[in-house]
């Protein structure tokens, strides 16, 4: 299909909520398999709709040992109390990464590209990554969940790539 362009940090764009699916036709098949192709290019394991500058409720995941799987609307239903360090980063900060703590498992409802629902209970990288592209479609960029000093780290280190390029 086609490969978007990025909307890389600071966009505001990152920090506002995406609006719900509520067409599940061609277009939105379309758009899936345009932000599977920019994910895969950019490359990354998991975007949404805002990362490509398409403000809707869109995740596509492309993990390890899994098919690619789409989730339209997706929502946490219920978040474990135990919680789990993983390193994160994002299709629009490349080149700088930093451990995150979530909770280890989350129950979450979607909706599939022809508009049925389904919920699924994740652990491990599917927990983390549902978790953070959830985020993102309410509008919370990742480094948001870091600590003041951890994200100034971070932002100045993203800083210093663009200059050197």
């Amino acid at each position: 299909m086609a490969v978007l362009d990025l909307v890389r940090f600071p966009d505001p764009r990152l920090r506002t909520p995406a609006a719900p699916v509520t067409a599940f036709d061609d277009m939105l098949a379309r758009q899936a398999q345009d932000l599977l192709d920019t994910m895969r290019a950019a490359p990354g394991i998991g975007i949404t709709g805002p990362h490509a500058g398409l403000m809707i409720r869109l995740v596509a995941l492309d993990l390890p040992d899994s098919e690619p799987a789409f989730y339209v609307n997706p929502q946490v239903l219920w978040a474990s109390p135990e919680l789990a360090r993983h390193t994160e980063g994002s299709v629009s900060m490349p080149g700088v990464a930093e451990e995150v703590e979530r909770p280890a498992r989350v129950r979450v409802t979607y909706q599939a590209l022809d508009g049925a629902t389904h919920e699924v209970e994740a652990d491990g990288l599917l927990s983390v990554c549902l978790q953070h592209e959830i985020d993102q479609l309410d509008g919370i960029f990742w480094i948001q969940r870091l600590s003041r000093l951890k994200r100034e780290r971070v932002v100045k280190k993203y800083e210093k790539l663009l200059r050197a390029v």
